[in-house]
């Protein structure tokens, strides 16, 4: 039987050749691109999430605890927020364009949410769409049947 040298054997990190640390910043061909895909797509959460992040620059974990009273006066987007960061504890104001205001208004109108509710639920079961069954066979950590819990 041979002896196998640990000594020798080399691992080789995860990353290696990989970019590490912070990204570039999207340029504005990609911005409109991703946004023009989403409207051609009509998803229209993913829209209004995706302009509300662009504008304001907050943090994923402050984008998912806003309300609608955050950023609406009545049925209306306002044109400008104002909204406490969780990280920092620092308030942050921000200006909504016109393009970000109509997409909030209507997924608001969509979801058929009210003024304390979550601007971007979890999951929201009117408008949730079940998994196609061919993506579900091709991606099993999708597949929930087996398990329990």
């Amino acid at each position: 039987m041979e002896a196998i040298d640990v000594g020798s054997a080399r691992r080789v990190p995860w990353n290696k050749g990989k970019l590490t640390g912070q990204k570039p910043p999207l340029k504005l061909r990609e911005i409109w691109a991703i946004r023009i895909r989403l409207q051609l797509a009509g998803k229209t959460r993913d829209l209004a999430l995706f302009n509300l992040a662009i504008d304001s620059k907050l943090r994923a974990c402050d984008l998912t605890r806003l309300r609608v009273s955050d950023i609406c006066l009545g049925s209306r987007v306002a044109a400008r927020a104002t909204v406490m960061q969780q990280k920092t504890q620092r308030p942050v104001q921000f200006e909504i364009i016109e393009q970000t205001r109509t997409s909030v208004e209507a997924w608001v109108r969509a979801a058929a949410l009210s003024r304390g509710d979550y601007l971007f639920p979890e999951s929201h079961p009117r408008l949730a769409a079940p998994v196609d069954p061919t993506i579900r066979s091709t991606c099993p950590s999708l597949d929930t049947s087996d398990r329990t819990g």
